[in-house]
């Protein structure tokens, strides 16, 4: 008798258990009181189990009735993914989306989008991988991963298509108990030679591009970007680290922005984009997944520039520092590999 229980009749119990009423639950099926009546009862002698209590004016559930509306409910639900997957697989929608990312990509816009996706592809399994710069390429080569997102390359592989995502800002940072914290700016090229740089680097096998210019012949060189901001905390020297990483720690105090001599007032900028092989482009599902972070970059351009005009209004007469506190700006860019 089990095997007889259709989805219409989980789909009716479902909808008199949500309506409160057999006549409520006909109407929003758009069937007559009696179908949904007769329905529950057939279901009921299938399961040879009472769902509702019929002796008061308006049908209650049962205890027995409570515990398989979950069961009923979550039947439902799976029926309608695998409907969804199906419709999806047919227009050619992927069952699966891997993206992996830069570790230097700001996380907020990251989990933004993938919030926003698994509203838009319920029925596309992500998976998301955060690499370091020259291991996201590698994958992407490899076809481990369909899509990217990266530092911008200067000198991008044939096989692979760069689109321009959003310009990450780089932040001169170090410990307010560091002697340079006191230094004053700009800080010249003599003085930070004097001193330990930490920086960032790549364990990949991939063949390194033009790397950035250090400040100081005195280096460490972390491939774990937690390990520098620990270590940057702790005093052990100086360092590049993306502004959206360390803002809350400028903000607290636990590290001091200072500049250097050699580096443009307005900082230093790194151009992330999305990248794909040319022979195998993103379908819909990545595609919308490149285009969401588009969108979600110029939204945070709206926001940054706003909140920039009111921050340079507020303490331009105070003499403030001179570096505004951007979390993302787009158009300009600088490669920069090892930082």
């Amino acid at each position: 008798m089990l095997d007889g229980v259709s989805l219409d009749q989980l789909r009716t119990f479902i909808a008199a258990a949500d309506e409160g009423s057999f006549s409520a639950a006909g109407r929003r099926l758009r069937r007559a009181q009696s179908v949904v009546s007769h329905t529950l009862a057939n279901l009921e002698g299938q399961l040879g189990v009472k769902l509702f209590d019929r002796s008061a004016r308006l049908p209650l559930l049962t205890d027995q009735g409570r515990a398989l509306l979950v069961d009923a409910r979550a039947v439902a639900g799976d029926i309608d993914l695998f409907k969804a997957r199906a419709k999806g697989l047919a227009r050619g929608l992927e069952p699966q989306l891997s993206v992996v990312a830069d570790v230097m990509f700001p996380i907020a816009q990251i989990t933004h989008a993938v919030a926003a996706f698994q509203e838009k592809f319920p029925a596309t399994a992500l998976k998301l991988y955060i690499e370091a710069r020259r291991a996201v390429v590698q994958q992407v080569l490899d076809r481990h991963s369909p899509l990217g997102i990266v530092a911008s390359l200067a000198l991008a592989p044939p096989l692979l298509t760069c689109e321009r995502l959003l310009t990450v800002r780089m932040s001169l940072v170090v410990s307010p108990q560091h002697p340079l914290a006191t230094h004053g700016a700009p800080i010249p090229t003599t003085v930070l030679a004097e001193y330990l740089q930490l920086v960032h680097t790549d364990r990949s096998d991939l063949p390194p591009g033009r790397e950035f210019a250090h400040l100081s012949p005195r280096t460490w060189l972390l491939a774990h970007l937690g390990a520098k901001l620990a270590f940057l905390r702790a005093g052990f020297g100086f360092g590049f680290m993306p502004l959206h990483v360390v803002e809350g720690d400028l903000a607290s105090g636990e590290l001091v922005q200072i500049s250097a001599e050699d580096t443009p007032p307005e900082g230093k900028f790194i151009a992330m984009s999305a990248i794909y092989r040319t022979d195998s482009p993103p379908g819909p599902a990545g595609r919308w997944f490149i285009d969401h972070l588009k969108q979600e970059d110029g939204q945070q351009l709206k926001q940054n520039a706003s909140q920039s005009a009111a921050a340079s209004a507020e303490s331009a007469p105070r003499n403030s520092a001179p570096f505004p506190r951007h979390r993302v700006l787009e158009g300009r860019s600088k490669d920069m590999r090892n930082e």
